[in-house]
């Protein structure tokens, strides 16, 4: 059971549990297909109950440990409520509709992210005006309280870079790029440049640049975040994020195959010392007269 006082983020309890469940019908011997069968559900809501993609009412953990053959009452007690736990909601709940919404969750629980972007500044780490050009850019068609909305929620995520006692631990590789794409205005990215270097010096924080010259690299796909938890049983998740839907994987072959492409991609990148002189030269270059800087024209520090 969770200590009183200690606040529940239901998209993690929904995952702990789903493994739990999992767990206890490989014990039983049982296919998702035989449980769908006794229970007269359909297997994907069985699927979708084990990883923890769908909220599982108390009633469901209940029959589903009289079908696993579970005796203990008490073990059958501490599921269900955190059945109970997982139906709550999570301080983004109040904004509305998030289409991320599960994404923050994992992330408001892990202990580490691990972040690769190509493109643009992670939200982690984005300036308010960064963040509302952004927003601006990529969801043309939201109205301006929606806009408002998303900026204040992105704001609010990167409370754990700040949480005394709970901080994120936060690596994050930027394509080169993602300093250049000049999103706002030359004054916005000087800022967020600036932001950038403050908070690469925070000991929690490690931000690297790919510069260009490296050529092709294991991140030339996309983006992708990895999650880790401070929970042994809590297993590491990569998130992709894609326009129309967003996938999660959580095989242990797959977290094991994008975390060794992530640890290629930081051998590739600048050292954090490198990527601080990289990034300051950018900020020059924007703090200089017109046109657009040129990532080319800087000369690269030492790895």
């Amino acid at each position: 059971m969770r200590p009183v006082g200690v606040p529940v983020n239901p998209t993690v309890s929904r995952r702990r549990l789903g493994s739990e469940l999992r767990r206890l019908r490989e014990i039983s011997g049982m296919t998702t297909q035989q449980v769908a069968e006794r229970l007269l559900i359909s297997q994907p809501k069985i699927s979708l109950l084990e990883n923890g993609r769908r909220i599982i009412k108390p009633r469901d953990v209940r029959d589903l440990c009289g079908l696993y053959g579970v005796r203990d009452q008490r073990r059958v007690d501490d599921l269900m409520q955190m059945a109970s736990e997982s139906g709550r909601q999570g301080w983004w709940n109040a904004y509305g509709d998030i289409p991320y919404g599960a994404y923050i969750g994992l992330e408001t629980e892990a202990a580490a992210v691990r972040c690769y972007e190509p493109q643009l500044i992670p939200g982690l780490l984005q300036t308010t005006a960064y963040a509302q050009a952004v927003i601006a850019g990529t969801i043309p068609h939201a109205t301006a309280e929606q806009a408002a909305t998303h900026r204040e929620v992105r704001m609010r995520r990167q409370d754990r870079l700040r949480a005394p006692g709970n901080l994120l631990r936060l690596w994050a590789v930027l394509d080169a790029s993602a300093l250049w794409r000049v999103v706002g205005s030359r004054e916005v990215m000087r800022d967020q440049l600036e932001h950038l270097t403050d908070l690469g010096a925070q000991p929690h924080v490690t931000v690297q640049v790919l510069p260009h010259d490296v050529g092709a690299h294991p991140g030339v796909s996309g983006q992708f975040t990895l999650l880790d938890f401070a929970e042994a049983t809590d297993g590491s998740v990569v998130y992709l994020e894609r326009f129309t839907s967003d996938l999660y994987l959580e095989k242990r072959s797959d977290v094991r195959r994008y975390s060794d492409m992530y640890a290629h991609l930081q051998a590739r990148a600048l050292s954090p010392d490198g990527t601080r002189s990289f990034i300051e030269e950018a900020i020059k270059a924007y703090a200089g007269p017109e046109p657009a800087p040129d990532a080319h024209a800087l000369t690269l520090p030492s790895r």
